[in-house]
């Protein structure tokens, strides 16, 4: 029973995590590769173009990958990239908690990394990888 209360839990925190990620990338979409680089480049992030399209890219596909439980471990430590740079680009001089402050923004790329390590049975890469995993470790002690 505590497994499967464990791996809803987890996938309900992929969900939400992912939902948060994609709004914003789904914004930046909207705004367009030009909206996006102008942004980038209005608050001095170096290789504006290569950073937007990271973002959009990471914020949409990578957000729907996420929330399916797919390259988990890849798109954690992605996640915690963007939002690594969103805080020391966007929201360090509000501190932690002013006004547009990072709190959320550590918080999300903190959660993304840790769901990205362990994100449950209730994914793609425990149904690719996962099972084939313990089908070795099982050949292995038999």
């Amino acid at each position: 029973m505590y497994d499967r209360v464990k791996d809803v839990t987890l996938l309900i925190g992929r969900v939400a995590v992912g939902v948060v990620f994609l709004a914003h990338g789904l914004q930046k979409w909207d705004a367009g590769l030009d909206g996006v680089t102008a942004m980038m480049s209005g608050i001095g992030v170096p290789l504006p173009t290569l950073s937007a399209l990271f973002l959009i890219v990471i914020e949409t596909v990578g957000a729907v990958a996420f929330i399916l439980g797919a390259a988990l471990p890849v798109l954690g430590v992605l996640f915690a990239v963007d939002m690594v740079g969103a805080i020391f680009w966007v929201h360090l001089d509000a501190g932690l908690t002013g006004q547009g402050g990072y709190e959320l923004v550590l918080v999300l790329g903190a959660a993304a990394l840790a769901l990205g390590f362990n994100g449950g049975r209730l994914s793609l890469d425990h149904l690719l990888v996962g099972r084939r995993r313990a089908r070795k470790a099982e050949l292995q002690t038999a």
